[in-house]
Parts: structure tokens; C-alpha cells; sequence
């Protein structure tokens, strides 16, 4: 039996609204134990799909005391349904692609990490929740991988926590980045100075090469404010036509949108987003929801006009798609 179960949510979006936090200290701790069938979100029994989805869930955990650590237990509550959230909007699009493998990983504070220096936010990064995710990815090559092709996947906080994988485990292990078909590190900054310090990493290009990154980060046509999860330098590709140009992909060529409705269930929005890619912002500009949902903002963290929350839902049956493609170029190689 899949672990992933959906719990009734009414209305949790992954990057809440936090406020307190503290100037904690971050230190390396011991990580987590993934033998522990209880310490993943999900966990396939069977395995029966050629290819493997590695997924992290984005910021689902706030501190409910200023007191409290910056991240949370491995067991915590609030993390494990929020991360059942997110794996609803977002870690589905996988489910047609391979047989997804989610670890529960502590995680940092939004608000503490997004109020720490960019430069310093990988570093504290990695003491715990980078600490947790490749204890759990090494823990899924040798006990479930069997060799198979693999897709990483996250959002936010996930992906910021995939590319220090990618830059440390892949670079050490490149026997295992041979079986990647490609890494979709939504929702962070992907730069040209992080690509030259990592040499064996690649950007995407187009909607069929493989073994590279994907990314992008999605906002209005103006934000009310400094988007904090864009840094200086950041790429982006396409959602819609995966290309990395400026031309712009009307919404009518989306292939679907998935939103929460009123009553905290999926719905299926048709022809909802357009998308264009703007060097100059380094974002994926988004012209057509504004209208549809003028107060559709992230998060107390973010300005209005980022949307960053929906990376994934305004595009989620291209990632979808995409993803089919890029598995079956890769097995066919």
C-alpha cells in the first residue's frame, strides 16, 4: 500500500503566513532514520514503474512560538499535513510518470530562512534539512532504486534543498546522476555563478533534453515588492512552451491549471495561465490570473503579485506532460 493518503484539508497553501521567529542558531545534527517506513510521505511497496520520482515537499512548517527551534521533529503534525498538501497540488503530477518516493524531512522556517542573507541561507540549509534529504535519497538508491532512471522533484525550500544534492551527492556519485532523467527544482533560484561552481549540473535547454535542471519562479506582470526567493542572476525556461526565449505562450496553449476550490478540493482550470519568460526579472511573468483572482499572493512573505505558491498548479498538467516525455526519451535511450 502507497503511504501517500491525503488527509481532509480544508485550505492549507505551503508557504503560511508565519509570524515569529527568532535569531536561532542552526547546527548539524545527526539525520534522521529512513529505515523507519514512518519517516516517508510516501513509499512505494511495489515499484512497478520503470522510473522513480524523488520528491521534497516546499515550506509546509511554521513555529508556533518564538522559543521554539527553527525546524520542526521529523513526526511533527503540522509538517506531515501540510506535506500531504503539497504532495496533493503538486507531487501528483508525478503519479503517471513513476512510483514516487517523498521522505519527511525537518525543515527551516520560512520566515528564518527567508530573512537570512542569500548567501547565507545555503549554508543553513544544510545543517538539518540538507542533512535529512540525502540521507534519505542515499537510503532510497540502496534500498529501493534498483538501478532504475530517477526524476527529483520539489518546490521553494525542497528545491533549494535538491540543488545542494545535486551540487554535493550527484557530483560524488556520478554513476547515480547517469540514471537522472532530470531534476524539477521549482519555486528557487537556479543561477549562471551556481552552474559555473558545478560543472557536472545543466540548465534545461528545451522540452527534451535530459539529465538537467528545470526551474522557474512565477509572478504577476508587476509585484509590490522584492520577490525574496529570486536572486540576482536567475534562469528561467517555459512552462508552456519549454523554451528559454521571451516569446510569450498564450493561456489557450496551457494544457490545464490546478487550484484549490472553495471547498479545499482540486480543481481543474483549462486555459487559465499564460506564461513568458523575463531575463531581465528572471521570472516566468503570469498576465492572466490577476483578473480571476486579484488577491492570489503567496503568503504574508511575499508582495503581492508573486505567485509564488502556485508554480506548480498554473502549470501542473505541462509538468505533467513534460515529465511523461522525458521519462519515455529516457528509457527509449
Amino acid at each position: 500500500m502507497n503511504k501517500q493518503r491525503i488527509s481532509p484539508l480544508a485550505m492549507l497553501l505551503f508557504c503560511l503566513p508565519l509570524l515569529f521567529w527568532g535569531c536561532s542558531t542552526t547546527k548539524a545534527l545527526p539525520p534522521s532514520a529512513y529505515a523507519n517506513p514512518d519517516n516517508w510521505l510516501s513509499l512505494p511497496t511495489d515499484g512497478k514503474k520503470e522510473v522513480d520520482v524523488f520528491y521534497l515537499y516546499p515550506t509546509v512548517w511554521a513555529k508556533a512560538h518564538q522559543d521554539e527551534p527553527i525546524f520542526p521533529s521529523i513526526d511533527n503534525e503540522m509538517m506531515h499535513s501540510g506535506a500531504k498538501m503539497a504532495f496533493l497540488l503538486q507531487a501528483s503530477a508525478f503519479e503517471s510518470v513513476g512510483n514516487i518516493y517523498a521522505p519527511y524531512y525537518r525543515q527551516l522556517d520560512a520566515a528564518y530562512v527567508l530573512a537570512l542573507p542569500p548567501e547565507e541561507r545555503h549554508s543553513a540549509l544544510e545543517t538539518v534539512p540538507v542533512t535529512d534529504a540525502v540521507a534519505a535519497f542515499d537510503y532510497y538508491i540502496q534500498h529501493y532504486s534498483k538501478g532504475k532512471p530517477f526524476i527529483l522533484a520539489g518546490h521553494s525550500q525542497g528545491s533549494d534543498v535538491l540543488l545542494l544534492l545535486l551540487s554535493s551527492y550527484m557530483k560524488d556519485h556520478p554513476e547515480v546522476a547517469a540514471r537522472m532523467v532530470a531534476a524539477y527544482c521549482i519555486g528557487c533560484s537556479v543561477t549562471e555563478d551556481f552552474l559555473q561552481e558545478n560543472p557536472h549540473l545543466t540548465f534545461a535547454q528545451g522540452s527534451d533534453d535530459l539529465g538537467v535542471i528545470i526551474s522557474y519562479n512565477t509572478e504577476g506582470p508587476s509585484i509590490e515588492g522584492p520577490n525574496p526567493v529570486v536572486l540576482p542572476g536567475a534562469l528561467a525556461i517555459n512552462p508552456i512552451t519549454w523554451t528559454r526565449g521571451e516569446q510569450h505562450a498564450p493561456a489557450d496553449e496551457n494544457q490545464g491549471s490546478l487550484m484549490l476550490g472553495k471547498d479545499g478540493k482540486p480543481v481543474t482550470l483549462p486555459s487559465f495561465a499564460d506564461a513568458q519568460v523575463s531575463k531581465q526579472r528572471g521570472v516566468v511573468v503570469c498576465t492572466t490570473v490577476s483578473q480571476a483572482l486579484p488577491t492570489l499572493a503567496s503568503s504574508a512573505l511575499f508582495p503581492k503579485g508573486v505567485y509564488h505558491s502556485f508554480d506548480y498548479s498554473l502549470y501542473y498538467f505541462n509538468i505533467q506532460k513534460n515529465a511523461e516525455n522525458r521519462a519515455k526519451l529516457f528509457l527509449q535511450r
